[in-house]
């Protein structure tokens, strides 16, 4: 009986083993046998849409909508049966489908969610709805002619007023009572895993879709395009809500609509929401010199700023404003009342909130400035780190003390605590207890690594599950819900 919870585990790691190794030579085989012959089926029945596709796109005009004459509604019906029948072979033999698709002249826009998987495509396919795609993708052979017979809209990255324009196309499309077909949106704006719904982007939402999951971290796209194809089925199921149209209120403030819409639609998956959006996954994975812990607050910060107004398009110019005020402060402690001075903002619940992220009674707005410019530019964590030297640094030589980095790199990677003596010391060699900007890049050039070698290891927790609260300085994974617990 002593024996028997050791016995009990490693059964449950045998039928694990077991599973494993069952799925890997499923897999095995399917990859000599069913997925050459599935892939192949899916290459010619593009080829095979191609033609039609082409003809149907021949002297259409790219800002008009003519009526659909009767050969070019035959296309119609044949690119889609072209397009089931490559699902088909793909392994989707039936796709549930719930509800009624709205007419184009009750509902001109679809908004689909989640969006998890370039398998999106299939209520595309079986729509064909308009999409909002980059410009760049017409000009890919073969796929570049059957996008263009949807009539997508284009999206420019060299127009820098690209983004009006596309607005601006989408709401001439649909207030055209219908003569134009039905433009299909992604408002979450990335892959995401499916257990959530994240922050909407303003939209119109009648549609709701799942299918297999293909985000921007794990697997690549050509995996799970082996994987799909090498499973005997795949399930897929499209609901089809009712027509919601946007209040009063709601057409005076979209974040409230598509808040609204979102909740609408996780109701009806079942699945939660959270107030996370694309540009907090961004920050998440972002591949700075330093990489941010598991547990970082900086999530939450970054949607308090979005609360206040704050992230907008010329952030470059606020920080940069932002940084050579908090300088000119010298480290001087700001109350609540300062702060909202500081940012040119009345105190409200959201202020609050943001202040109590760095300190219960006073702080040092230059953390504020760090943390802004992570969560703006996170890619580029020397570019802040070059800043916030610009801010803490002595007048004469521009050189920070120990407690200064600590400050410094605690507030940039959004924890608690942070032990940085290591580091410093491998830095200062001349143990002048100051080290410069220079002095700094060169040992990050020199170590690109560093953050494992110098800070991980000395920081108890760090990069783990279980966030560390601190009274003081920028504490780790705070949220709104845990400060009334404090108060």
């Amino acid at each position: 009986m002593k024996h028997a919870p050791l016995w009990s585990a490693e059964m449950v790691h045998f039928k694990a083993l077991c599973v494993c190794v069952s799925f890997s030579l499923q897999i095995g085989f399917m990859t000599v046998t069913l997925f050459p012959i599935r892939l192949f089926i899916a290459a010619f029945m593009m080829l095979l849409a191609w033609p039609f596709a082409f003809i149907a796109s021949v002297g259409r005009s790219e800002t008009a909508v003519e009526p659909q004459c009767l050969w070019r509604k035959l296309v119609d019906v044949v690119l889609r049966t072209i397009m089931r029948v490559m699902w088909f072979a793909g392994g989707f033999h039936w796709i549930s489908i719930k509800g009624r698709q709205a007419l184009p002249a009750e509902a001109p826009i679809l908004t689909l969610g989640p969006h998890s998987s370039y398998f999106d495509a299939i209520p595309v396919t079986m729509t064909m709805a308009s999409i909002v795609m980059k410009a760049e993708s017409k000009d890919i052979p073969v796929w570049g002619t059957l996008i263009r017979y949807i009539r997508p809209v284009f999206v420019s990255r060299s127009d820098q007023d690209s983004r009006r324009k596309t607005v601006e196309e989408i709401k001439r499309r649909a207030r055209s009572g219908g003569e134009w077909p039905q433009i299909m949106i992604f408002p979450e704006g990335t892959c995401t895993n499916r257990s959530c719904l994240i922050t909407f982007k303003p939209g119109v939402c009648v549609c709701v879709c799942d299918t297999i999951t293909w985000t921007w971290q794990g697997p690549g796209a050509f995996k799970i395009l082996w994987l799909t194809l090498c499973q005997l089925h795949n399930e897929f199921e499209i609901e089809y809500l009712p027509i919601y149209s946007p209040s009063e209120e709601e057409k005076k403030n979209p974040a409230l609509f598509a808040h609204n819409v979102r909740r609408l639609m996780a109701k009806a998956l079942q699945v939660p929401v959270t107030d996370y959006s694309f540009e907090d996954c961004q920050l998440a994975t972002a591949q700075g010199q330093v990489r941010l812990p598991v547990d970082t607050c900086l999530l939450e910060f970054s949607k308090l700023l979005r609360s206040l107004g704050l992230k907008r398009v010329n952030w470059e110019k606020l920080l940069q404003d932002y940084g050579k005020r908090a300088r000119s402060l010298q480290g001087q402690r700001l109350s609540l009342e300062d702060f909202g001075r500081f940012l040119e903002l009345p105190v409200s619940l959201e202020l609050r909130h943001m202040f109590a992220l760095f300190d219960e009674h006073s702080m040092d707005v230059r953390e504020f400035v760090i943390a802004f410019s992570v969560v703006c530019r996170p890619a580029k964590t020397l570019d802040t780190i070059r800043l916030a030297f610009q801010m803490f640094g002595a007048e004469q030589d521009g050189a920070i003390t120990e407690s200064e980095l600590m400050c410094i790199l605690r507030t940039a990677l959004g924890l608690g605590e942070l032990k940085v003596s290591r580091l410093f010391r491998a830095i200062d060699e001349e143990d002048s207890g100051k080290i410069s900007f220079e002095s700094f890049r060169e040992f990050v050039d020199q170590h690109p690594d560093f953050g494992e070698q110098y800070l991980y290891s000395d920081s108890a927790g760090f990069g783990s599950s279980s966030p560390s609260h601190a009274t003081n300085g920028f504490c780790a994974d705070f949220s709104p819900s845990e400060q009334k617990k404090l108060d």
